[in-house]
């Protein structure tokens, strides 16, 4: 018959506080031998039980509740030594088996009825407790426990930095900073527990001392005993009862000492040892020395010979073992048909490849501590949240047809980057603020076009306190992949992921998602009007107002440009928001009157909207917007380019050849109540420069 879940848990919530009853009984109320003979033993089973415990956990902090084990095991063998003691005093009159079996074992079975041995051998166990154990432990927890609080505050931001680099969900993160507070608890409690078994050891003695003196005291005054024969009773009584007590601490202690002093590992302590000991470099040597020894005049050659030739065995069956052949590789059941060509070899389901000579190996073999592939799932999750979707995964793989330090990035089969870096060097940007010349091959930055610098790695401080800004190669390559996955954001943006979104919409605004899709707006005509989006840099985040938009403009029309000219007013504070700040004013640039009634005019001549701009005008208005640019892109302030609504779409593929990152918007566009610096005017088109 099982037990109820609830009665359990009910049991277990009670397990403790009648453990605390039951130490104060021992201390107050009298018990008789045969209990004393059960908690005895029950005391060495817990002191045995934690050992084992301490000895197979990977990590310490397996092992987080053991300063509380500890000081409950040292109050119960504190509460065990009152209760004997009061038996000891009482009925030691009686004999050696007044005070229980277990005892009277330890004083006569152990100590060979000698007290004198028996006071020797209990002085020998509390030095070896008390100076070699308990002392070593002691001091290790203290410093582990300063190390531990020091490094607090640093591995807190590296959380920090890791989540913020992307490497790091909330999650993870959340369940880091607990592991290190949790460490930070343990080795405090732990520094604090060593007092415990220290003055566990100190008590033993003072207990040892009284319950000599007690007993020769009541033996001679109250039973009229010889003093010889108090002495026999009472102090072996008390011998027996004080190593009955000291043997379960020294395990405690040890077991103390081997939490402090682990290193963490994916073995226990026995598999660790075993590992590193299992070498038979190790064995050699030894089995030699011990030779030497074993044939040298006036030593037992009986004894160390049979341990030099156990040495020689180890050795021996360790190398054999060593020099076995790594086992096959699996071989298949069936013979391939070399002649068979499947569509797997001519087809790569992967959208984002990013190919590398194999010269740049290393830096995605985890195994050896490469950096790369870590820095690209970070960079995947970053691009993730701004975006609003989900990135597709990044292949990785190696090619013969590259140089041996060349990368190259594709997306959708078509080449967006391709550059080189140096594994073995870092990379020293100059951000406008170095001084200084640094020695070593003058390169450009793949992703900013900054002037830059390979150095050596043992430079790279140097560089850093010169203001260059000094990066690794994984970080280069890094960054210029999320610079490639930005400007092809809207390549990356497929039919499943915009079902995905309306997935996730559904379970909060199912209402709004039934109004959108599939009837009036297709799932692909929804994916167009969304790549225009991301195409002109507005993330999809805020996908529910984006959504709503579009419900409203598909009244009107079903055609996916007139679908985004219409929403773009709607989500005209999302686009200036990633511009300026709420209390900063917009800088925007225009075009003169004349010069927008003259573009409008071309616009409504061509239906078509593909030829609405006379080349030799276009490149005019091209060269004048890059010279009003120009001041403010070297001071990196953000504008916008604000115009009439019906040349937007005309002004912006001209605008994306000279100026991909600046937004054109039109004046509906801009928030009323947004306040706007206008910093630059183009000029009517008889002013425009030739």
């Amino acid at each position: 018959m099982s037990l109820p879940q609830g009665f359990t848990s009910s049991a277990r919530g009670f397990a403790l506080p009648g453990a605390m009853l039951l130490l104060v009984a021992l201390m107050v109320v009298p018990i008789p031998a045969f209990m004393l003979d059960i908690f005895f033993v029950m005391n060495i089973m817990i002191s045995l039980a934690v050992l084992m415990v301490a000895l197979n956990a990977q990590k310490p902090l397996d092992f987080s509740a053991f300063p509380t084990v500890l000081l409950f095991a040292t109050l119960f063998r504190l509460g065990l030594n009152v209760a004997s003691t009061r038996v000891v005093l009482v009925h030691g009159h009686e004999g050696e088996a007044a005070a229980g079996h277990v005892i009277e074992a330890f004083g006569t079975f152990l100590i060979g009825g000698d007290y004198v041995v028996g006071i020797i051998v209990f002085a020998v166990i509390v030095i070896i407790n008390m100076i070699v154990v308990t002392k070593g432990a002691g001091r290790v927890s203290e410093v582990s426990a300063r190390f531990t609080l020091d490094a607090l505050p640093g591995k807190q931001m590296a959380i920090d930095a890791d989540l913020n680099a992307g490497l790091l969900t909330p999650d993870e993160a959340r369940a880091r900073r607990i592991e290190v507070g949790t460490e930070a608890d343990f080795y405090g409690s732990m520094d604090g527990s060593s007092k415990f078994v220290k003055g566990d050891a100190i008590a033993g003695l003072l207990i040892l001392f009284i319950n000599i003196v007690g007993g020769l005291i009541l033996g001679v005054v109250s039973h009229q005993m010889a003093v010889g024969d108090a002495a026999q009773h009472y102090i072996m009584l008390a011998i027996g009862d004080a190593l009955v007590a000291q043997i379960p601490a020294l395990i405690l202690s040890i077991a103390a000492a081997a939490i402090v002093t682990r290193v963490s590992s994916s073995q226990d302590l026995t598999g660790q040892i075993g590992t590193q000991f299992g070498s038979h470099k190790t064995w050699t040597p030894v089995a030699v020395i011990l030779g030497v020894l074993g044939v040298m005049p006036g030593m037992p050659h009986m004894v160390i010979l049979p341990a030099a030739a156990v040495a020689a065995f180890a050795a021996w069956r360790l190398k054999r073992i060593a020099d076995l052949p790594p086992p096959p590789e699996p071989v298949a059941a069936e013979p391939v048909d070399q002649s068979r060509i499947g569509w797997e070899e001519v087809t790569d389901n992967m959208q984002v490849m990013l190919d590398i000579g194999y010269g740049l190996v290393p830096l995605v073999d985890e195994r050896r501590g490469g950096p790369l592939m870590g820095r690209i799932t970070g960079v995947r999750r970053q691009l993730s949240k701004e975006l609003g979707f989900v990135v597709p995964q990044v292949r990785v793989r190696d090619d013969i047809n590259l140089a041996p330090f060349t990368y190259r990035i594709s997306i959708g089969g078509v080449v967006m980057a391709e550059d080189a870096v140096s594994p073995d060097e870092m990379l020293a940007l100059d951000t406008g603020q170095a001084v200084g010349t640094l020695h070593g091959k003058r390169v450009k930055d793949p992703t900013f076009g900054l002037d830059a610098v390979w150095i050596p790695q043992g430079e790279a401080d140097a560089a850093t306190g010169a203001g260059y800004l000094v990066v690794d190669p994984g970080t280069v390559i890094a960054t210029h992949l999320n610079q490639a996955l930005v400007s092809s954001a809207a390549d990356l943006l497929g039919p499943d992921e915009v079902q995905s979104l309306l997935d996730g919409l559904k379970e909060r605004a199912a209402s709004l998602v039934a109004s959108l899709s599939p009837q009036p707006v297709p799932l692909t005509t929804l994916t167009t009007v969304l790549r225009g989006l991301l195409a002109e840099n507005i993330p999809l985040k805020e996908f529910r107002r984006i959504a709503a938009a579009i419900a409203v403009a598909a009244q009107k029309t079903l055609d996916p440009e007139e679908i985004l000219e219409l929403i773009r007013p709607e989500l005209g504070p999302l686009i200036i928001q990633k511009i300026c700040g709420v209390r900063e004013p917009l800088r925007v640039m225009t075009l003169e009157g004349q010069l927008e009634a003259l573009l409008g005019q071309a616009v409504r001549s061509d239906p078509s909207r593909r030829h609405t701009i006379e080349p030799d005008l276009g490149r005019r208005i091209a060269d004048a917007l890059q010279r009003a640019a120009q001041p403010l892109v070297n001071e990196a302030k953000p504008f916008v380019l604000v115009v009439q609504p019906a040349i937007r779409i005309a002004i912006r593929k001209l605008v994306k050849t000279v100026l991909p990152d600046t937004p054109v918007m039109s004046f509906f566009e801009v928030p009323e109540d947004k306040a706007v610096e206008v910093v630059a005017v183009i000029g009517a088109p008889e002013a425009l420069p030739a």
